[in-house]
């Protein structure tokens, strides 16, 4: 497999790709190291993870000039990544000596509980964010105590490589964490079924991530789905306009708008929506698009040619409102553009036409389509007309407003007044078609054991 670098359309690697084979002889390396990783003292294997962490910390810069070369990100958001890699290691190396059991008051005894690993985990990662993705999915399931098959995207799996190199370095031992880089329909395919996988970690689309939990039923096989979006950024007429227009540029096109959780709605209360688009324009067209070496830049190209096709698939039919620029010449460049709603447009409807699909379907590109609601209720209507419920946004200066909106808005990560909502010590997932699971915080090692109940008698 050639990988591209998308800025410049250069080979930068070339890597093999695995067959069904390899993958079952990797998966055989990893159930085997898993008798003695399970048996690595808590306090053992939190060290080994901090050490892992700060070797991370040692070759961040290589790993985000990896990361740029392979996945044409900015080197901001490399740098950032690489930070993101350690800081989830070290998060994670704090859960051996605190993934506690219970004592359960019973007659006749008592009562515990053990949380107990899985045994070979599979991690299959995307192109969007490689090594981040792969970490969040990696550490608290090494920290449970089971061994990790990581299966890469096919166009991005240089980062993947080079931290497993990493692990060996920190100490991690043979064979409890490895990389298969294959095609999805080969390796990917042959991870999801093979018998002695016993959770798949997936991040993906949603029509991958079906198939996925379909074949994982026939062997009952845990599965952690982190899947598509199409978020609502929703702006009332009573917020920081400034704010708000100023920040919902980065809140979609940030990584090229490549994101599950880009904000790729905007739903703006009527009375202020003119001054809105003219605000949003303006904040667009400052968006600096080009070279991802530059520390200026804000976003880079899209991953490749066929996904730049389909992202200009979705704008070709439609009156774009404004669009900001991006270089010529190679590379898989995308101006970042904004879509309005066409008179008569009613978001609640079904329909077919070309805006319709843009402001329904997950692009997966610097596209975002704004308009306009009425209140409150409609506003909620329009946020939840959807198969999906990743993340979003809540603008208002009404804190019970924010607080009945979060609540009544069906998606797992929301924001008011901001667009963080990822953080690797709180929980992240989605509701509907957005996944299965919660990945990060104190909720994912759960995630990766099972509880055992034991009853002692002491009669």
């Amino acid at each position: 497999m050639k990988v591209l670098n998308p800025a410049t359309e250069d080979v930068v690697a070339e890597v093999g790709m695995a067959d069904a084979a390899e993958v079952d002889r990797v998966v055989e390396r990893a159930r085997t190291a898993f008798a003695s990783w399970r048996s690595v003292a808590p306090g053992e294997r939190a060290r080994l993870l901090r050490r892992f962490a700060q070797v991370v910390e040692d070759h961040a810069e290589e790993l985000a000039q990896l990361e740029i070369a392979g996945a044409g990100h900015t080197i901001g958001n490399a740098r950032w990544e690489a930070g993101n890699v350690r800081d989830v290691l070290n998060f994670y190396a704090g859960a051996p000596e605190r993934d506690h059991g219970r004592q359960i008051p019973v007659a006749g005894g008592v009562d515990i509980t053990f949380q107990e690993p899985l045994g070979v985990v599979g991690v299959i990662v995307p192109w969007n964010f490689p090594m981040v993705i792969m970490t969040w999915g990696v550490a608290p399931a090494l920290a449970a105590g089971n061994t990790v098959v990581v299966k890469p995207a096919e166009w991005t799996p240089l980062t993947a490589l080079r931290l497993a190199e990493l692990a060996l370095e920190a100490g991690i031992p043979e064979g409890v964490l490895q990389v298969v880089p294959g095609e999805g329909e080969v390796a990917g395919a042959r991870l999801v079924e093979h018998p002695d996988v016993r959770k798949i970690v997936f991040t993906g689309s949603t029509e991958v991530g079906k198939l996925i939990a379909a074949q994982a039923a026939a062997q009952v096989k845990r599965v952690t789905l982190e899947l598509g979006g199409k978020s609502a950024n929703i702006v009332f007429a009573d917020s920081d306009l400034d704010r708000a227009a100023a920040s919902a540029p980065m809140a979609v096109f940030d990584n090229s708008g490549q994101d599950c959780c880009a904000r790729s709605r905007i739903l703006v209360e009527r009375s202020v929506y003119d001054d809105f688009l003219a605000r949003l324009t303006r904040a667009v067209r400052d968006v600096k698009v080009g070279d991802p070496l530059d520390p200026a830049t804000q976003m880079g190209p899209l991953i490749s040619a066929e996904h730049h096709a389909r992202v200009t698939s979705f704008v070709g039919a439609v009156d774009v409102h404004t669009a900001g620029s991006c270089p010529d010449g190679p590379g898989f460049w995308f101006a970042p553009t904004v879509l309005a709603a066409p008179a008569g447009f009613d978001p609640l409807a079904e329909g077919s036409g070309a805006f319709h699909r843009a402001f329904t379907e997950e692009i997966f590109g610097p596209v975002v389509s704004v308009v306009p609601f009425d209140d409150e209720a409609h506003a909620v209507q329009i946020a939840n007309h959807t198969a999906y419920g990743l993340s979003g946004s809540i603008w208002t200066r009404d804190v019970g407003r924010a607080l009945r909106v979060a609540r009544a808005v069906e998606a797992g990560n929301l924001s008011v007044n901001s667009h963080s909502s990822v953080r690797y010590w709180t929980p992240f997932g989605g509701f509907k078609q957005s996944g299965l699971g919660r990945e990060l915080g104190p909720d994912a090692l759960a995630a990766f054991t099972e509880t055992k109940n034991v009853f002692i008698s002491t009669e």
